[in-house]
């Protein structure tokens, strides 16, 4: 992914003031004849630099990419070639410090003193003048975008939702993307790849009555949606949709998938393993005598912490606190990681099976960090070949469950509950969930024996 909002790239300071300077791909240099691109930018402060090379860069990009549009010469590719210019013509008049208007409204709307200022801009710096013109006095064509949804959600993935996916680690912004691209298929399979002009407010109906008919029961006895799914995926459609034209600076766009939200509640809930189960099963001892160490630390990690398995998989050493007065774990973000929600950010007390496993690990679980798909099936097909599993129903997933239950039926205060969870606390007099030493004897009191001869 290429993108400009960070750091000193294509920035140079001479003599305490900034300057864009970037080199012509060679592939453009016979139609770019800028060669060596250098730009005043006529500010001392790096913030504004940033800022305004960002816009620079922008349309440099989308100048080059409409070349290379232009040079394949199909339908297509020719009103692509438009959209992109018109798409740097909005950012240089951006980088300009004006808003990009079309020819007429310059004409017609503008006062003198901007026309004369805009004019003036046009032939001073080292911008291609054609380019500056067509930024500021409005001469980039106005040919519709033909952009296709999948070629929208490329542009989304590689550029528009860089926020989205800036503190995720590799794994995280793969299944974020994933997820993401699951929704656009749905969408093209039912509709098409159309442009995205196209998706009109008859589309997007006809989208959603589809999505109807697929949360009601099903003749071929597939299970129905769920009406959180069926958001999720209008939702998503409906996000790249308004990103998209944003990000090509049209913000008065309508919404075709407007007010579409069913307010049915699914009644799930995942099964959990019973204290019986977990003492005479799970924690049985020679169960996972021949599994790998890291996979029999976390299984005792997630009995007793109730931790959620990506939490446990990527503790690093910071995290693992055992020369503490109380030994615990602490739960946090990191630069390229983040976690579910800001309220899972916890620490939580080692207690039963959990802290002699620990010890095991001291510093985390190097081989599977950011492998949280590979430790869920790994665990997964471990569990189902000691039947450990009571139902269809259950997971690994499931030990969260049960350790939430047993501190229900331990009358554990439901504010110590939310900050062991790592969920919202919608009753805030019950404060943060108390002292690491009281959390800990809380948790001992609902610990699991550890079973005579159990060797991790």
């Amino acid at each position: 992914m290429k993108h400009f909002s960070h750091g000193s790239k294509f920035l140079k300071d001479r003599g305490g003031w900034w300057h864009y300077v970037r080199r012509v791909p060679e592939r453009f240099k016979d139609v770019d004849k800028r060669c060596l691109i250098q730009v005043a930018l006529r500010t001392q402060s790096l913030e504004v630099a940033m800022m305004r090379r960002n816009g620079l860069a922008e349309a440099d990009d989308a100048l080059w990419s409409s070349l290379a549009l232009q040079a394949q010469d199909t339908e297509r590719s020719r009103s692509q070639a438009a959209a992109e210019r018109h798409r740097a013509a909005v950012a240089r008049a951006m980088a300009e410090g004006f808003v990009y208007r079309p020819v007429e409204e310059v004409a017609t709307q503008l006062d003198i003193e901007e026309i004369i200022d805009r004019l003036r801009k046009v032939d001073r710096g080292a911008e291609p003048v054609e380019e500056k013109a067509e930024a500021l006095l409005g001469g980039a064509p106005e040919e519709k975008d033909r952009t296709t949804v999948s070629e929208a959600f490329e542009l989304y993935v590689s550029k528009i939702a860089f926020d989205d996916q800036y503190n995720k680690s590799d794994a995280q912004r793969k299944s974020w993307e994933k997820r993401k691209q699951v929704s656009i298929d749905y969408f093209i399979e039912r509709e098409g790849d159309i442009p995205l002009l196209d998706i009109t407010r008859d589309v997007a109906t006809r989208y959603r009555d589809w999505w109807q008919s697929r949360m009601l029961p099903q003749k071929d006895g597939s299970k129905p949606f769920t009406p959180n799914t069926v958001n999720r995926h209008i939702g998503n459609m409906r996000s790249l949709y308004l990103r998209y034209f944003k990000y090509r600076g049209e913000t008065d766009v309508e919404d075709p998938f407007r007010g579409f939200f069913f307010a049915g509640k699914s009644k799930v809930k995942r099964a959990s393993f019973s204290d019986e189960w977990v003492r005479t099963k799970i924690l049985a001892p020679g169960m996972f005598d021949e599994l790998r160490l890291e996979l029999r630390v976390i299984i005792y990690l997630l009995i007793e912490t109730g931790a959620r398995l990506s939490e446990i998989v990527n503790l690093r050493p910071d995290d693992i606190q055992l020369d503490h007065d109380i030994p615990h774990i602490i739960i946090r973000p990191e630069q390229n990681r983040e976690l579910k929600t800001s309220d899972s950010e916890r620490e939580i007390p080692l207690v039963g099976v959990a802290l002699p496993a620990m010890k095991l690990c001291p510093n985390g679980f190097e081989h599977y960090y950011d492998r949280n798909t590979l430790v869920s099936a790994n665990l997964m097909k471990a569990f189902k070949q000691r039947e450990l599993l009571p139902s269809k129903d259950h997971v690994i997933y499931s030990l969260r469950h049960s350790f939430e239950d047993r501190m229900l039926e331990g009358n554990l205060d439901y504010g110590l509950r939310c900050a062991l969870m790592g969920h919202k606390n919608n009753r805030p007099e019950y404060g943060q969930g108390g002292s690491l030493s009281f959390r800990r004897d809380q948790l001992l009191k609902i610990a699991h024996p550890i079973p005579d001869g159990l060797t991790i």
